[in-house]
């Protein structure tokens, strides 16, 4: 019988780092996993097309340039002489393949509507520990890299810190997709600047401006993309439709997939995807598909409620938004409340759902987390927010949160 393993070494072609390889048999049984092949139906920015119509890349592509980036960031720290085993580099491969596979569809708006209790981080744990029984504990490593539990903790840092290939990866790609150039980084200057100081990461001081474009971009992207006011309308929407549906779905049936009707229907937490692989498999059978045709379907429901809302997003009727710095005066919110009630002639507590009220809030850079820092020739390091003398990094790393209200344009 021919060995079959040469099949497995895919090359694809990414249209933002060009050409990413499938290195070996383990990484394409994994991907091709339902688990992981979900993720070809889960959009990267959730409702972000609503603004961007071309934001529709996933977090398939996402996962599979994040392994390429750290496959390109591990090759250049060996070729500057930090040892890094083949295991090492397998299992951070594998770490930051498999650390978007534990997000649901819409993302934070389903971890906030009928998903309680834990985090899509930990799903992703539960996932890779399932990963690792089916191949006889080959994901141990990875595993200790992706929960922090390994000595080169470098390697963590390349997953999950300020300046790790996560972000550089969705910057990139999200900046790409939206036509948002001011967003778009130099990836790879930002990897060739990489350095390990103690284990821990550094950037070289040449690199210093890279790092300083990557902060900017990172804040230029979250107001001008991820928190804009359209976007927030459109997942607060959704996520008041998700909130409506699992209220009814305790009373009666509604139409959607076996997946999506069971997390409206139960009350999961942490435990039920911990201890019951039934939870876990049914999330890992949810996508945005779910959710959309149970909302198209929803439009013609009985509830009034339910249909507005759901009407409202599927055709882009979207609620007005006021965002302001500081929090709304409570009398100024009951009178939109009334006034949602007087328009529909519905009752307050039912108005509340067409009331959406929120903050928003983003570090560009924050200096209390894990450091991004500048390596000088003498050996000193200084972080980025001391280093910079073109950019007031201070000020960046200063957070800034938005309060705002949602409501219908109709009322005045």
């Amino acid at each position: 019988m021919a060995d079959d393993t040469s099949n497995k070494k895919k090359i694809i072609n990414d249209p933002v780092h060009g050409f990413i390889s499938i290195p070996d048999e383990l990484h394409f049984d994994i991907i091709e996993h339902p688990y992981f092949q979900r993720l070809r139906r889960i959009k990267q920015v959730s409702m972000t097309n609503m603004v961007y119509p071309s934001a529709n890349h996933t977090r398939y592509a996402h996962s599979l340039g994040a392994m390429h980036l750290m496959r390109r960031a591990i090759q250049i720290l060996r070729a500057k002489g930090y040892e890094i085993t083949d295991q090492e580099l397998e299992a951070a491969s594998l770490a930051i393949l498999l650390h978007d596979c534990g997000h649901g569809p819409f993302s934070h708006t389903l971890e906030n509507s009928i998903v309680k209790g834990i985090t899509h981080e930990e799903i992703s744990l539960e996932i890779m520990k399932k990963f690792n029984v089916l191949h006889d504990g080959k994901l141990d490593l990875a595993i200790d890299i992706f929960t922090d539990n390994y000595e080169k903790k470098f390697l963590s840092k390349l997953i999950s810190s300020q300046l790790d290939v996560d972000r550089i990866d969705y910057l990139k790609r999200d900046s790409f997709f939206t036509g948002v150039a001011e967003g778009s980084i130099n990836a790879e200057r930002l990897l060739e600047m990489l350095e390990v100081v103690g284990n821990e990461l550094a950037i070289e001081a040449k690199g210093i401006y890279s790092v300083e474009s990557f902060i900017v971009s990172r804040r230029i992207m979250y107001w001008q993309v991820y928190m804009h006011k359209t976007v927030l309308s459109a997942e607060y929407t959704l996520m008041k439709i998700l909130k409506r549906a699992k209220m009814l779905s305790q009373e009666r049936d509604l139409p959607a997939t076996p997946a999506l009707s069971f997390f409206l229907k139960n009350q999961c937490d942490f435990n039920d995807f911990k201890d019951k692989d039934f939870a876990l498999d049914q999330f890992c059978k949810l996508d945005d598909y779910d959710v959309m045709t149970a909302v198209k379907m929803w439009c013609y429901d009985k509830d009034p409620v339910l249909s507005e809302l759901s009407n409202r997003l599927i055709n882009r009727h979207l609620f007005k938004i006021e965002m302001k710095d500081s929090a709304f005066n409570e009398d100024y919110v009951d009178e939109k409340r009334r006034k949602i009630a007087a328009l529909y002639n519905w009752s307050l507590e039912d108005a509340d759902f067409l009331l959406l009220q929120g903050i928003s809030s983003n570090h560009a850079y924050h200096p209390k987390k894990s450091a991004i820092n500048i390596l000088y020739k003498d050996g000193t390091l200084k972080d980025i927010s001391e280093a910079s003398d073109q950019l007031n990094i201070s000020v960046l790393s200063q957070p800034v949160v938005k309060h705002f209200i949602c409501y219908p344009k109709e009322i005045i």
